[in-house]
Order: structure tokens, then sequence, then C-alpha cells
């Protein structure tokens, strides 16, 4: 056998690298806090979409026998409020509602925020200037008040509640999208893609939104329990879900009123909304520094 005869058995096979994706979930699987937040999270959403159809009681199914009874006795496994209804499948239902409103409120501003911050961004000059004082002004606003004018305005139908927390909540997202979008704009491929004749519209939906899906994901996380918060608030003060709904500010504001006379009124729904909070932040920190690490 000559010295060119090389056997193609003793070429090692090329090892396929990984994409930036993939360490970033490498990455985020090894932060404990994150991968705790997950599973937090994984736990609560799976008890607010099947605990309803398995526990012995509805939200609001009133039994007069049952008024006040403490956590673990006559089948309440966490009590029952003043009109004897069981606890724990209000506080399933009212997680439900929050997780809901959560999503659907962050989807808005998602939505809004991307779309004016990419806009506002790539096209520059005093379209930019314009759109970003938009912003300045509402930012001005108190964001409390702008979202219990609406409220007053339109009512306190759940939908109305997911677009006016959501009609508020676009504001940073479209700031931290245009940012990041006056640094893309500036690379190569999208020279490349303006070369190739493309649109202003086709260069941001094809290369600008799909290079900003790390920051985005990052600011959806610690996004969801900010509105879930708002919500919270809201209800606390009696203008989000209305009665007979339930949601967690709705559970708390009325546990904080019958503390004296049943704790758990108060307790559980207060430590079911901190570990939804906790979990979302854990997951958005997690996410931050996996993805961009430098950020640590």
């Amino acid at each position: 056998m000559s010295h060119l005869d090389i056997p193609t058995r003793s070429i090692p096979t090329a090892v396929q690298g990984r994409s930036l994706w993939d360490d970033a979930l490498r990455r985020l699987m090894r932060n404990r806090a994150a991968v705790t937040g997950i599973i937090m999270l994984a736990i609560l959403v799976l008890a607010a979409v099947i605990g309803p159809r398995v526990i012995p009681f509805t939200d609001n199914t009133v039994n007069k026998s049952d008024v006040w009874a403490p956590p673990l006795t006559q089948g309440h496994i966490l009590g029952a409020d003043a009109l004897g209804r069981d606890l724990l499948a209000r506080l399933l239902s009212g997680l439900q509602v929050s997780l809901m409103i959560g999503l659907v409120a962050t989807g808005v501003s998602l939505v809004i925020g991307v779309t004016w911050g990419a806009l506002a961004g790539y096209l520059g000059g005093v379209v930019d200037e314009v759109m970003m004082r938009i912003v300045d002004v509402m930012y001005a606003l108190p964001f409390i008040f702008f979202v219990i004018l609406l409220m007053v305005t339109f009512g306190s139908h759940i939908v109305l509640i997911f677009v006016a927390i959501g009609a508020v909540e676009w504001l940073t997202m479209s700031r931290i999208v245009r940012g990041q979008t006056l640094s893309l704009k500036q690379k190569e491929f999208v020279e490349a893609a303006r070369a190739a004749g493309l649109t202003k519209g086709a260069i941001i939906v094809r290369h600008i939104v799909p290079n900003l899906l790390g920051p985005v994901m990052v600011y959806v996380t610690l996004t969801i329990p900010a509105v879930i918060l708002s919500e919270s608030f809201l209800s606390f003060l009696g203008m989000g879900v209305q009665p007979p709904a339930a949601s967690l500010g709705t559970l708390i504001a009325g546990g904080a009123q019958d503390m004296e006379l049943a704790w758990w009124l108060l307790v559980f729904p207060a430590l079911t909304m901190l570990a939804t909070l906790m979990s979302f932040n854990f997951i958005g920190d997690g996410l931050r520094d996996a993805i961009d690490p430098k950020d640590r």
C-alpha cells in the first residue's frame, strides 16, 4: 500500500457544530434558578389546567354549611370563604385567569412594541423622532392612571383588561426593539438585502425582527409577571376582574378584608402569586444570561 492509499475509515468524522440557540439552551439548563423557575411554572400551569377538573368542588359553588371552613376540614384542602366556596377551586380558577391575562396582555404589548420599535429604528430620521416622542409623552403619563382611565371609559370586561394593560406595557418593549434595530440595520446581511432590492417592509420582517428574538424573549418573560401584578393591583382596587369571577388579585383583596377571621384566604393566594412571579423572574434572568453571557 502506498502512502497515498489512506483508508477512508481512518479519517475522523467532522463533529457538527452546535448552533447559538443550542449553546443558549445548555447554559439555561445549567442555571439552577432558571430550571427551578421552569419546574415551578410547569406545576402551576398544570394545576391551573387540570386541577379544576379533578377536585370535587367548583369555584362558585355556595355551601352555607361550609362557611369559614378551615383548611383540611369538611373536604376543603385549603379551606372555604364567607360563602362556603372552596378556596382551592377558586384559587385554581383565579390562577387560570391571571396567567391568561399575563399571556394575552403581554402578547398585545409584544405586537405593538415590536412593530413600533422596528419601524422607528429602521426608518430613522423624522419618522423615528416623531414615533419616539409619542412614546416619551406616554411615558410621562402615570401608568396606573392611564389604565384606570381606559377601564372607566370602556368598562371592566376581562377582554378590555387585556387590551388596557397591553396598551401601556408596550412602551419599554418599543425602546428595546428600536435600540436593537439601530444596531442591526448597519450589519452586512441587511446591506446585502438592500442591494438585492428587497423593500423596507421585507427587510424588517425577514431580517430585522427574527434577529430581535433573543432580547424580546427575555423581556417577554419579565413582562408577564409585571402584567399579572398590574392586574392584581387593579383587582385589589375593585377595577379588575369582577365577581363572581376570580383572579389572584381579587382573591388577595378579599383575603385582606377577611384576614382576621380566616387567615387562609390571604395566605394561600399570596403564596401562589409569589410563586408565579418568582418563576417568571427566574426564567427571565436565566434566559438573559443564557442568550448573552457577557451581560451577567
